[in-house]
């Protein structure tokens, strides 16, 4: 039967506390390559750089992530791309509030 010592416990757990947080970064990082219109993902949503309908784009949806002003952020629905927050798709909702 194994012992863990207290010592072994704590290195364990600040390894894997370093390790997360290291892994926010590299999620943070990956989604970095803006979302091409021509993908086929962005094609059946009907994804545009530039919206055409009235009220209604990618920075007021729901769907988007990251912190408001940025032109191009994450967005649930693409994962690992970025959207042009004056972008739209069909899966547009309106941010709540």
């Amino acid at each position: 039967m194994m012992t863990t010592s207290r010592r072994r416990f704590l290195k364990l757990s600040a390894g894997g506390v370093v390790g997360l947080s290291m892994g926010g970064i590299s999620l943070k990082a990956f989604a970095n390559e803006q979302l091409d219109p021509e993908n086929p993902q962005a094609k059946a949503l009907q994804y545009v750089h530039k919206s055409a309908k009235e009220g209604q784009m990618c920075g007021n949806c729901a769907l988007i992530q990251g912190a408001d002003g940025e032109a191009w952020r994450p967005c649930g629905i693409f994962p690992g791309k970025l959207v042009n927050s004056e972008g739209w798709c069909a899966a547009w909702a309106k941010k709540p509030g």
